[in-house]
């Protein structure tokens, strides 16, 4: 009788999003401006804009049981699973600049963007 063994990773799911440096700082001095102790940077992808997915950022309070948690720094990012797997290895970084600040995402999973830079597909 033969036996074959599969391989289950039950490890830690890598990163759907890694905040550079400089987009950490500008969280927590945005999350110190809400004056609201346990709020986290919720990073999301809906259904919608130009290309078909659009990026969607905001400050959540809650946490749901099967969202990938993830800490840079003092900021707490928060990712639904759908979501974490079309951002998966996604880089947001912030710049400040004369031709505009903003926060800015760099999807690998992206094979197509639109000018506005908030859509993908």
């Amino acid at each position: 009788m033969s036996s074959t063994m599969q391989s289950v990773s039950i490890g830690r799911k890598p990163n759907p999003v890694t905040l550079t440096d400089t987009a950490a700082a500008k969280v927590s001095e945005l999350l110190a401006q809400e004056e609201v102790d346990g709020l986290a940077l919720r990073v999301a992808v809906r259904p919608g804009g130009c290309s078909g997915f659009s990026y969607e950022m905001y400050f959540d309070s809650e946490v749901a049981e099967d969202d990938v948690v993830r800490e840079f720094g003092s900021v707490r990012v928060v990712v639904d699973p759908a979501s974490a797997d079309l951002l998966k290895g996604s880089t947001l970084d912030y710049t400040d600049g004369l031709q505009g600040a903003g926060f800015h995402v760099t999807n690998p999973n992206a094979s197509r963007t639109c000018g506005c830079g908030s859509s993908f597909s």
